[in-house]
C-alpha cells in the first residue's frame, strides 16, 4: 500500500474506498494517498478490509470493521464488476456501503459520499428489478434476473441504472444534504481495469462497443485515473455546491447518445 503523504492538501482526512484493489478503486486510492489522506481498502482481498459485498453478511462485516477504526471523512463506493452477483454487489452491495456507514460520516468537518455507475446505466432497464430494487427487496430481484438469461446479461446495466436513481432520491434528504453530506454518482465510459477485460480483449467486442458508444474526448479506453481525480474532487473538502448528480466521466458518449433531450 502507498502511505499518505505528510502535509499533502488532504492530510487529516480519512476515506473509505470500496473496490481498492484494482481499477478505478485502486487509482482512486493512488491519487488520495499522494495528497495525504488516509485511505481504508476494502475489496475481495489485497485489501485492509476483507469482505464480500455481494452478500448480507459480507456487507455486515465491511461495514464492522470500518467501524472498529472510528470516524471517516468520505466513503466512496466503487466495487462492482462481475466477479460476484452483479446486481448484488453493484446495487444492494454499493447502497448498504453507503447508508451503513453514513453514521461514522457525523464528526468529519467536510462529510462525503461518492458511489461509481457506468454509461451502462443508459441501457433499457426492466421496471420490474427497478421496481424491487427501489423497494429493498433484494430477494425479488435477483429472482427476476435469475430467471431470465436476457436479464442476467443486463443486469450490470439494470443496477447501476438503480444507483444511479438512488443517488438522485437520497441525496437530497435531511439525512444527506441536510445533515451536510453531498452524495453523487460518477458513471465512467469504458476505462482500461480488469472489469472490462472481456470488451477489450475481444477485438469484435471492442469495435462494437467503441462503435456503440464512443469515446470521443480522450478516446477508448479511458484511464482509471482520469475517473478518480473526478472522485477525489466530489469527496473533497472543496466540494460544497455539488449533490445528487449522476456525473458521466466517459469522452462525450453519454453526450453524444442521449443529446439534449432532457434540456428541450
Amino acid at each position: 500500500m502507498v502511505n499518505s503523504v505528510p502535509g499533502g492538501p488532504l492530510a487529516g482526512r480519512r476515506y473509505v474506498v470500496t473496490g481498492s484493489a484494482s481499477g478505478i478503486g485502486a487509482a482512486t486510492a493512488s491519487i488520495l494517498r499522494e495528497q495525504g489522506a488516509e485511505v481504508i481498502g476494502c475489496d475481495l482481498d489485497d485489501a485492509e478490509v476483507v469482505a464480500d459485498l455481494s452478500t448480507p453478511d459480507g456487507r455486515r462485516s465491511l461495514v464492522d470493521q470500518v467501524a472498529e477504526r472510528g470516524c471517516v471523512d468520505a466513503v466512496l463506493a466503487i466495487a462492482g464488476g462481475g466477479r460476484t452477483g452483479l446486481l448484488e454487489t453493484n446495487y444492494f452491495g454499493a447502497v448498504a456501503t453507503l447508508e451503513g456507514l453514513r453514521p461514522l460520516l457525523a464528526g468529519s468537518d467536510a462529510p462525503r459520499a461518492v458511489a461509481v455507475s457506468s454509461t451502462s446505466s443508459l441501457a433499457p432497464a426492466d421496471e420490474r428489478v427497478l421496481r424491487a430494487c427501489a423497494e429493498g427487496d433484494e430477494a425479488t430481484a435477483t429472482a427476476l434476473v435469475a430467471a431470465d438469461p436476457a436479464l442476467r446479461d443486463a443486469a450490470y446495466g439494470i443496477a447501476k441504472r438503480a444507483l444511479n436513481a438512488w443517488v438522485r432520491r437520497t441525496a437530497p434528504t435531511p439525512e444527506w444534504a441536510g445533515a451536510g453530506i453531498p452524495l453523487n454518482a460518477v458513471a465512467p465510459g469504458v476505462v482500461d481495469t480488469p472489469a472490462a477485460a472481456w470488451i477489450l480483449g475481444d477485438e469484435r467486442v471492442r469495435a462494437a462497443v467503441e462503435a456503440a458508444a464512443p469515446q470521443l474526448l480522450g478516446g477508448f479506453p479511458g484511464r482509471p485515473e482520469w475517473v478518480g481525480h473526478l472522485i477525489s474532487w466530489l469527496a473533497g473538502p472543496e466540494n460544497r455546491f455539488v449533490t445528487g448528480q449522476v456525473i458521466f466521466a466517459d469522452g462525450g458518449s453519454e453526450a453524444f447518445l442521449v443529446g439534449d433531450r432532457h434540456w428541450v
